[in-house]
């Protein structure tokens, strides 16, 4: 399937971002409202609208400022949120989530967005972009308000998958550096490793082997690692990236942006108590305005799949404009950085290092712990 190019071709040199148009619970106008935005910000990205061209078209034409810079994918089916990934992989050939991924397969975009379906994209993406060698659970990172210089941490898994044995949290590690290094522009990133305590002797089995495993590799993979960290730990200064599996990542965020929408309702009920309140208010607009800005979900949003030959960024469902746009300004960013290529360059040269490590920490092969048994 190949996108159709507008009558005004978008520039060659521009980074072409591949976005499934119709996934987002607020609609195709969201996505074309928030890649608008995203034009107007930055004059080097095009995009790959996929979706009925008949419903995109006439929203992209009211724009102005994406004039010769999107080309369509006429694609009529639509990945809905109740729809079971296994149900996609075998039957969403024609939606617009699948052709958004065909895209960055086909070399035609350097990264995809979608607002759809989690489950379902991460099993297509796993099938049409196929895992980097040697990794074996891909992992979605999101960046989380910090009390760090940069602002951000990095968490990972947050919902890919909620397994993950100690190998897997080590590769998270791997990965959650270079996305530090590449998104965060951090050269030696420091990594955390979540747990119910900081103390060594607490933890799942496979908690305690993942720290030795990690702690091995911060020479040959440029990081440093803390040892454990607690909840707490995810929004302070203690490690840039937080590693765990992905049901607790994936509670961890929820937590984070439900308290940060609790936050702003506080504020704005206490705010208006009196009016002696409503005049401290405005004389506090600006900094009001700062803490908005600072705690807003919509303008962090984006988690980034790792491990896959390809950028692929979910973004929030709920996404409007302003999430749709943070979305693709990640994608941009990483494709211009290179970061697949680093990524994938990465986890090669430590593949063979990893096997040993795990080797060496656990001799006995699996099959000869299924006949122990």
């Amino acid at each position: 399937m190949t996108a159709q190019s507008d009558q005004t071709t978008a520039n060659a040199d521009r980074i072409i971002i591949s976005v499934d148009a119709m996934g987002g619970d607020n609609g195709p106008s969201a996505v074309v409202a928030g890649i608008a935005k995203s034009a107007d910000k930055n004059p080097q990205v095009g995009f790959i609208l996929h979706g009925p061209e008949e419903t995109l078209r006439p929203l992209v034409d009211k724009r102005d400022v994406l004039s010769g810079r999107v080309r369509y994918c006429d694609t009529p089916d639509v990945v809905s949120m109740e729809d079971k990934p296994s149900h996609v992989m075998r039957n969403g050939k024609g939606t617009s989530m699948w052709s958004a991924l065909e895209s960055v397969r086909n070399g035609e975009a350097q990264g995809a967005v979608s607002c759809g379906n989690t489950g379902a994209l991460m099993a297509l993406s796993v099938i049409r972009l196929r895992k980097l060698p040697g990794v074996n659970r891909p992992a979605i990172a999101i960046l989380f308000p910090s009390t760090n210089p940069q602002n951000f941490n990095v968490m990972l898994d947050v919902g890919a998958d909620i397994r993950a044995d100690a190998r897997d949290l080590l590769q998270y590690a791997l990965m959650g550096a270079s996305y530090a290094r590449n998104g965060l522009n951090l050269k030696r990133p420091r990594i955390g490793l979540l747990n119910v305590g900081t103390e060594e002797h607490k933890g799942r089995s496979e908690l305690k082997e993942a720290h030795g495993l990690i702690a091995q590799f911060t020479d040959q993979a440029d990081f440093d690692f803390v040892g454990f960290v607690e909840g707490s730990d995810i929004s302070g200064n203690k490690a840039d990236v937080i590693v765990t599996d992905g049901f607790t990542g994936n509670v961890a965020i929820k937590t984070g942006e439900g308290t940060a929408s609790l936050i702003g309702a506080l504020l704005r009920q206490a705010f208006e108590y009196s009016i002696l309140s409503r005049l401290a208010s405005v004389l506090a607009i600006s900094s009001l305005d700062r803490l908005k800005k600072r705690i807003d979900p919509r303008r962090v949003n984006g988690g980034v799949f790792l491990g896959l030959n390809g950028t692929v960024v979910k973004s929030h469902g709920s996404a409007d404009a302003t999430g749709v746009s943070a979305a693709v300004k990640l994608a941009f960013k990483l494709a211009q950085s290179g970061f697949a290529e680093r990524l994938a360059a990465r986890v090669a040269s430590t593949v063979e290092l990893t096997q040993d490590a795990v080797e060496l920490a656990d001799p006995v092969p699996e099959h000869q712990k299924e006949g122990q048994a």
